[in-house]
């Protein structure tokens, strides 16, 4: 199941997975997601793993095809989890995002966010 959150920022949007992912949950999360990208540009994006059990062959299909779709569309993605798998598939997600990825543990989660919300932007010159 995919749970929107809900962030401070139109620039920033927030997902929670659980349980097991399957097509059907990307043909109502993609088009969301897109219409979001559509009216923003480049977005910041916040994954929270909870209870948390993969994704059948059809779902990781369809997050590969949005992965090269949107290779671009993304300025930073901070995903939260508690598990070494986890961990290891956002180590695997890094070639198919120019977005800055970082892995949280769950523990850290307001530092997910903290790390979100930082400028990317370089500071005025006094």
């Amino acid at each position: 199941m995919i749970e929107t959150i809900h962030t401070d920022s139109p620039k920033t949007i927030g997902f929670k997975l659980s349980g097991k992912l399957h097509d059907e949950d990307y043909k109502s999360f993609v088009p969301a997601l897109e219409a979001v990208l559509a009216a923003q540009g480049k977005v910041r994006l916040f994954v929270q793993f909870e209870d948390f059990h993969g994704a059948d062959l059809h779902a990781v299909w369809d997050d590969l095809k949005f992965g090269f779709k949107h290779y671009s569309d993304f300025d930073r993605i901070a995903m939260v989890g508690d598990r070494r798998w986890e961990k290891w598939m956002v180590q695997m997600s890094k070639p198919f995002t120019k977005a800055a990825v970082r892995y949280f543990d769950a523990p850290r989660v307001d530092d997910a966010w903290a790390w979100l919300r930082e400028s990317t932007e370089p500071s005025p010159s006094s």
